[in-house]
Order: structure tokens, then C-alpha cells, then sequence
């Protein structure tokens, strides 16, 4: 008997269920955390707003709290970028993509020369030896390394450190409202306990697919940059449900999980830039179309903050603050209803005053 067949629209509300999209949640910041499987967090901000999105009541200072007492750590992981990840799965997730980790040194066109001929183990240990008594920038630890590795380039160095050596950059980097370079300490040290000693990837993957599924194995290494995803999958099977999408390969599922109906409503939701929701997925045709794509994520990197209509990207916005007054620009992408353009306007001012409180005049505009 063949698989059960998925449509884009069912996936997507399937996805969307998972990540608080279709009606945000009671859950604790710290909770809506975990199971995300981290947020992205290569700024300071989005975090925050994505958040933000997904929570029926969520104030910035209560993950600025969670960063403070170190309950979440900002630490690079999935994809080889950095995450707000809980200490407990920051402990669990970086052995397991160190992998990754290991591959850029080698591959990585910006420092891999400057690497070549350095004993990595001896610069793993100074890496450590450096931020064990203080927190250190990269640009701190660059002249330090040079000193230890003589001839060879600091910022090559200071890289390899950042993929051998689990680290954290510490507060007050990705507090609200505060500012600062990135400065690291060791995983292990800032939350006190160790590294898991026997992390497992088929958990990882479930917990993957609790929030992203149903995905195929492409999707899965698409979320975490790791290969070789296929014998998990394989190996996890008999206890999962098998749908084979529109595009082909099969896409694999946790049997409980939420699969709404595809004709449930979709509210208009403004996603956080870099929203995980739109990069977890090697086919993100459930909720982006592909023609779309580019507009969305720019050639320099920058992926805008998407909003959804009817479960799909449907325009992006920019925000300009200037003295007293919030601005959000909507830039349509494809033809936007009267009623949806109201509710676009509505989660707009309603983002703008969580955004910016102090604004005296918030405003929601269409450019088009």
C-alpha cells in the first residue's frame, strides 16, 4: 500500500499548528524554547520577536531573564549559526553537530588557509585556557592566539575555536534593550554541568519533527546541517507515520502529532527576520512560494521578517524608527485582500507596541 498523500496546504497548516502559528500559546518562554528546538539567533533581536508571534503573553524581559540566569544560551549549533537554545539542549545539540563544525574548518573558503598546519587539539585547549578565568571577545582573542601559534592569522584562529570548542556569548549580548560584542565563555563552565556524554540523534530528530513536521530527510538535514539523516529516519520508522508529499520524497511524522485539517483558518501572523519556521525546511514549499523566495532572503545573508496571510508569505515589512514616531512598511508580494490588509495593520500596531512602547504615533503602512 503506498503512502498516504500530503498537499503543500496541509503541511503547511500541519507546520504552523506545531509552531504556534495558527493560535499562539500559554506555554512558558522556556517551554516554547524547547520545543521549537531553539530559536535563531544570529542577532540580538529575533528571538524576541519570534516569540513574540507564538505566545499569548510573552514580555521581553522574560527571556532576557532566562539569558541572565543562564536557563538559555546563546551558543552556535544547528546549521553551524547561532542559537538561543535552553542550557539542557545546548548540552545535548552541540555534540551532536560538532560534525558540521569539524567539515568548516576544512571547507570554509575565508579561513580554512589560515588553518592548515595548526594542531587543532592545541588550539581547542588555548581556545579554553583564555576564557577560563574571563569572558573574551573574538577580537580579544585573536592577538592571544597569535601570540600561542606564531605566524598564523588570529581571525583563522579565533574561527577555529568558535567550531572546536562549544562556546557562549554571555550577557549582556542578546539582552533587550542592551547591546555588546559577542563575548564568549565555555559551554560547560557558564551553565555549570557538563556536555551530555551519550547524546542521541534519533531524540534530536523527533524533536525536530515535533516542531517542523511532517519533513522529509532532505528537510531534517536541511534544520541541522547535518548528512546522513536517511539511516535515522530508517531506523526510526516502524514507530512513525510515512506521507509522501507533492514534490515526492517521503515525509515522515510523529503518529500524535497535530495534522489540522487543510481548510483551517490561518491568521495573519508577522514572523520574527531570520524565523527558524522558514529555514528548517529543504522544500519550503508548504509555506513559501518559490518565486518568492529571493525576496524574502537577500544575497547578503539577511532573511526579512515575512508575513503570513492564509499560511503563506505574503509580504515582508521594514520598520523605520525616527524620533516619536514607529513606522512599519508592508511590502506586498502578491495580491493582499482589504480584509487581510486590516488584519496586517491590526498585529502590525500591536507588534510596534511591543516593539517600541515609547513610540507617542505608530503606524502601519502598505507601499504599494
Amino acid at each position: 500500500m503506498g503512502s498516504e498523500r500530503m498537499s503543500n496546504r496541509a503541511l503547511g497548516r500541519a507546520t504552523l499548528a506545531r509552531q504556534s502559528l495558527l493560535s499562539r500559546s500559554e506555554l512558558s518562554a522556556l517551554d516554547m524554547i524547547e520545543h521549537l528546538c531553539g530559536l535563531q539567533a544570529q542577532a540580538p533581536t529575533p528571538p524576541y520577536f519570534a516569540l513574540w508571534a507564538r505566545m499569548t503573553r510573552f514580555g521581553p524581559e522574560s527571556l532576557s531573564e532566562l539569558i541572565e540566569t543562564r536557563a538559555v544560551v546563546r551558543i552556535v549549533a544547528m546549521r553551524g549559526t547561532v542559537f538561543a537554545l535552553s542550557a539542557s539542549d545546548a548540552l545535548a545539540f552541540r555534540p551532536l553537530t560538532q560534525p558540521l563544525l569539524d567539515r568548516d574548518l576544512h571547507t570554509n573558503t575565508q579561513y580554512r588557509a589560515g588553518l592548515d598546519g595548526v594542531d587543532l587539539g592545541a588550539l581547542a585547549a588555548a581556545g579554553r585556557e583564555l576564557v577560563r578565568d574571563e569572558p573574551r571577545t573574538q577580537s580579544q582573542l585573536r592577538p592571544l592566539l597569535e601570540q600561542r601559534f606564531p605566524g598564523s592569522d588570529g581571525a583563522a584562529l579565533a574561527h577555529g575555536v568558535r567550531g572546536l570548542v562549544p562556546m557562549v556569548q554571555v550577557p549582556p549580548r542578546g539582552l533587550w534593550g542592551r547591546s555588546g560584542q559577542p563575548a564568549l565563555s565555555t559551554l560547560e563552565s557558564w551553565v555549570g554541568r557538563p556536555l551530555s556524554a551519550a547524546p542521541s540523534i534519533d531524540t534530536m530528530v523527533l524533536r525536530y519533527l515535533a516542531a517542523f513536521g511532517p519533513a522529509s530527510v532532505r528537510d531534517a538535514q536541511a534544520w541541522s546541517g547535518l548528512t546522513r539523516l536517511g539511516e535515522v529516519l530508517d531506523r526510526l520508522r516502524p514507530g512513525l507515520r510515512v506521507f509522501a508529499g507533492e514534490s515526492g520524497p517521503e515525509l515522515f511524522d510523529l503518529p500524535e502529532a497535530p495534522r489540522p485539517d487543510p481548510g483551517t483558518p490561518a491568521p495573519v501572523r508577522i514572523l520574527a527576520p531570520f524565523d527558524n519556521v522558514l529555514l528548517s525546511h529543504a522544500d519550503r514549499g508548504r509555506l513559501l512560494d518559490d518565486d518568492l523566495r529571493k525576496k524574502i532572503f537577500t544575497q547578503n545573508g539577511i532573511i526579512k521578517p515575512a508575513v503570513l496571510v492564509n499560511g503563506r508569505v505574503a509580504a515582508f515589512t521594514t520598520t523605520v524608527v525616527e524620533k516619536s514616531r514607529a513606522t512599519m512598511e508592508v511590502e506586498p508580494l502578491v495580491t493582499v485582500a482589504k480584509t487581510h490588509r486590516t488584519a496586517i495593520e491590526a498585529e502590525g500596531r500591536r507588534l510596534l507596541k511591543f516593539a517600541h512602547p515609547d513610540a507617542l504615533d505608530r503606524v502601519v503602512r502598505f507601499t504599494d
